[in-house]
């Protein structure tokens, strides 16, 4: 409950931030009129944003009739890990992209949709796409999925109307000419962003948890969790550069990160999740980014 309240009053401030931004542009008509703008984006955001997401990654629906053994195996899995989870079947999908991570999206637990890239696929053993997967479901069951979308969708609506500053606000008395456009253009996606960070960095933990609980065996996503941050640090997600809001989705930061947990960091530092998991099985750290064992018993790839 208290979470829940959290990033209700968290949504709020986004949505307060653009009428403060329209006050600035417009004066009282301004921050009417971003105001309407925000409502109605909202709407449009709890309708569409999943489909925007997907469409954004190019990401295929699997066709189990057609599908590769490898990506067939992939969405037996996730259906059968959403069944023990008590869970409506989300529509699952696959992105072709190499660098290795997972999102989930939609309204509601039976609206949702989760992707796993190519490059996660190829790159983790069976057990730990089952930690990953876990762990999207757990975004679902949680209702996670809704929040994210919107506030990503918010949060790029909010830099798009910050942008129109330097057309519309330069001469504005209320902006302050064009040191207020400037400011506007700077602070607010900045501060639009801080608050979508602290909204997706306490998720990430919750669903880590229940992701657990889900496949049995934390160590899975532990495992998993080192091998996507070493991948995603490697290798680029351009679609994630053009569209850096949509990072908050991702299982691990598709964006260059830090170490630490820290305000710009849009998800929690992956070591400390890692060690958050192990402590859930009574193993302490003993996986650690950088020197990664495989997590399940085989120990070997799909193949």
């Amino acid at each position: 409950m208290m979470n829940h309240l959290r990033t209700g009053i968290l949504l709020a401030a986004l949505t307060a931030l653009f009428g403060v931004i329209g006050m600035m542009l417009g004066g009282a008509g301004g921050m009417l009129m971003a105001l309407v703008f925000a409502a109605g984006t909202n709407l449009f955001a709890y309708w569409n944003a999943d489909k925007i997401v997907l469409r954004m990654y190019k990401a295929e629906e699997v066709d189990e009739t057609h599908a590769s053994g490898l990506i067939r195996r992939y969405a037996e899995m996730t259906k059968a890990l959403a069944r023990n989870a008590g869970m409506p079947i989300p529509k699952i999908y696959v992105v072709d992209n190499p660098q290795p991570n997972a999102f989930a999206t939609g309204r509601n637990p039976e609206n949702a949709a989760v992707a796993a890239t190519t490059g996660l696929l190829s790159m983790l053993t069976e057990e730990e796409v089952a930690g990953v997967m876990a762990h999207e479901l757990a975004h679902v069951k949680n209702r996670d999925t809704l929040t994210m979308t919107v506030t990503a969708t918010i949060a790029g609506a909010i830099t798009t109307l910050a942008n129109f500053a330097m057309f519309f606000g330069g001469g504005n008395r209320n902006g302050g000419g064009i040191i207020g456009a400037l400011a506007i253009m700077i602070l607010a996606p900045m501060a639009a962003g801080l608050v979508q960070m602290a909204i997706s960095r306490g998720r990430e933990y919750e669903a880590d948890a229940l992701g657990a609980e889900i496949c049995g065996r934390p160590e899975w996503l532990a495992s998993a969790l080192a091998k996507i941050s070493n991948g995603a640090a490697q290798i680029p997600n351009e679609t994630a550069e053009m569209h850096p809001e949509t990072g908050q989705l991702m299982i691990i930061n598709p964006l260059a990160g830090g170490g630490r947990d820290n305000l710009f960091s849009t998800h929690p530092a992956t070591q400390n999740r890692i060690d958050r998991l192990m402590a859930m099985r009574g193993g302490g750290g003993s996986v650690r980014m950088g020197s990664v064992p495989n997590a399940g018993a085989g120990a070997g790839p799909w193949g």
